[in-house]
């Protein structure tokens, strides 16, 4: 290994860490802090001093497509604000080339745990499809696990396996 992989393991260990808080934060609290949100962003542009440049251009339009995406999503009232920056930060990480794959992965995790709710919760899940969406069902969906959990993946699988997140 040389000083570039292991510079660029450490900052992908950084950003594990940084994205276990942010989702813990959501998991305790139903907010990801801002600080975590500007930290994976700072992280970013230690993986560009890392990796180069070239792929700048490409990670600024997937965090700005992500952005555009998930504002719309905030303004509909289905994800929290701060997931809609923290999907933004870590599409930096993932670029164009990954962007699908990080939004499928958050999708299906994000299923996963509202089904793990609708288990644990029967009658909560009875009272939303019997209201269809019209009553305050409490919390939510901490989204900020999700990103964070697909962000990590695509992250370490595109270090490591990235046949695995290619497209055909």
């Amino acid at each position: 290994m040389n000083l570039t992989e292991i510079g660029r393991d450490g900052v992908a260990a950084l950003l594990t860490g940084v994205l276990a808080w942010a989702a813990a934060s959501d998991i305790r609290t139903r907010k990801i802090p801002n600080p975590s949100v500007l930290a994976v962003g700072g992280l970013f542009v230690g993986w560009t001093a890392l990796i180069g440049f070239a792929g700048l251009p490409q990670a600024l339009i997937a965090a700005a497509i992500a952005f555009v995406v998930s504002f719309a999503l905030y303004n509909l009232k289905i994800v929290g604000a701060g997931d809609s920056k923290l999907f933004a930060a870590v599409a930096l990480f993932a670029g164009l080339d990954r962007l699908a794959q990080l939004t499928l992965l958050t999708g299906i995790v994000g299923g996963l745990i509202a089904l793990f709710i609708m288990v644990t919760r029967p009658r909560r899940a009875l009272v939303m499809l019997t209201m269809r969406g019209k009553g305050d069902f409490g919390d939510g969906i901490p989204y900020g696990v999700a990103i964070a959990a697909a962000a990590i993946v695509v992250v370490w699988t595109d270090l490591y396996f990235p046949q695995l997140l290619s497209l055909p």
